[in-house]
């Protein structure tokens, strides 16, 4: 059974990857904290655009997501003249967690090892 692609999967797709050459270029050129593009989600009428970033110094990622949301109109234009649509979703800049919870989900797990001894436990008593 063939995979079914939807539009707004590819437009998703292709500003993911115009974005983060734009963001990277606004970052360098504003001087603001170093992130970078982890996810695009398009609405299906393509008016809107969550652009989910990422940042290096977790504690200056309200900085970055601040000012980016101040560039969204200077990167919209740019990106207009990037990709080939008739209509620019207008763009929302937010921060993507999921790094952090993931990070801080690790953490506690490593600093956790009954938590692995019991699974190891569980494995071993089955051959028994």
């Amino acid at each position: 059974m063939p995979k079914t692609f939807h539009r707004t999967d590819r437009v998703s797709a292709q500003l993911r990857r115009e974005l983060g050459t734009l963001v990277h270029e606004a970052v360098r050129e504003h001087g603001l904290p170093s992130v970078s593009v982890s996810d695009v989600e398009v609405t299906r009428d393509l008016a809107h655009a969550k652009v989910f970033v990422t940042a290096l110094q977790q504690e200056r990622s309200r900085e970055a997501v601040k000012a980016l949301k101040e560039l969204a109109p200077q990167i919209r234009y740019q990106l207009g003249r990037a990709v080939k649509m008739r209509h620019v979703p207008e763009l929302h800049f937010h921060y993507d967690d999921s790094v952090d919870r993931g990070e801080r989900i690790g953490n506690l797990l490593r600093d956790n090892p009954a938590v692995s001894e019991d699974a190891g436990d569980d494995t071993g008593d089955a051959d028994k």
